[in-house]
């Protein structure tokens, strides 16, 4: 082991620069080493990484993102290769279903988004996130979480809806049956309403918020929640059928 940082050139003691805070185990790049310790290690490992936040967003949402928020951020995948992932993820879904989700809705008047949605899917998934952190900042401005806070709490909150959106696919996977798809894409949205609840609630409770307060702003805020990505889907609409051909 050298006694200068691979890094930064800075003398070292101990496992990490304390300069530039690089492993003083840094070593040669392998094919073993790249597949046990960068793909296997920094993805799927269960007590750091992509599977962790996963599991965070579904055990203790709102909780595990605050703390994020506040400092506690090695052990969570980062939220945009979080997106990103999540996104790839459901490309590969749809690749699979017996039949298309906009076979499910009404396609002509939904023309516009699906033509939309079909060359800029990556791009629109993130076009309420700048709105929604704007509400949640005015609504839980108490709590004195800046903008810059706000946008990645819904950046977080966006992968758990992402998540919760890879059910209807799966099942499409499986059976083409409309009306049994279409039941599952209601409990889908309830589930999605109650989600949003879930997370603000738990995120801002650790603030001085009367709890009748906070429950009557995660209602207001889900429900907001939920309109401006209708009036957004509308925008789109109307974009898709207007420009693209």
């Amino acid at each position: 082991m050298t006694n200068n940082c691979l890094n930064c050139n800075d003398e070292i003691s101990g496992k990490y620069c304390s300069n530039c805070s690089q492993a003083t185990s840094t070593h040669r790049f392998s094919l073993s080493h790249v597949i046990k310790h960068d793909f296997i290690h920094g993805i799927f490992h269960f007590d750091k990484g992509f599977f962790y936040t996963i599991k965070e967003l579904f055990s203790r949402p709102g909780n595990s993102i605050r703390e994020y928020v506040q400092g506690k951020r090695t052990k969570h995948f980062n939220y945009f290769s979080t997106i990103i992932l999540l996104l790839t993820i459901g490309y590969f879904l749809k690749k699979w279903t017996k039949i298309e989700v906009s076979s499910l809705y009404d396609k002509e008047s939904l023309s516009g988004v699906f033509k939309v949605l079909k060359e800029y899917s990556k791009i629109t998934v993130f076009l309420n996130i700048p709105i929604n952190a704007l509400v949640s900042y005015l609504l839980f401005k108490k709590s004195k979480q800046n903008y810059t806070e706000n946008l990645v709490l819904n950046l977080y909150l966006l992968c758990g809806l992402l998540v919760i959106s890879f059910v209807l696919p799966i099942f499409m996977i499986f059976t083409d049956n409309k009306d049994f798809l279409l039941l599952v894409n209601s409990f889908l949205s309830a589930l999605t309403f109650l989600y949003v609840i879930i997370f603000y609630y738990q995120y801002f409770s650790a603030f001085d918020y009367k709890k009748s307060s906070l429950i009557i702003r995660v209602i207001i805020i889900a429900i907001l929640y939920l309109a401006t990505k209708q009036a957004t889907n509308i925008i789109l609409n109307t974009i898709g059928l207007k420009y693209l051909s």
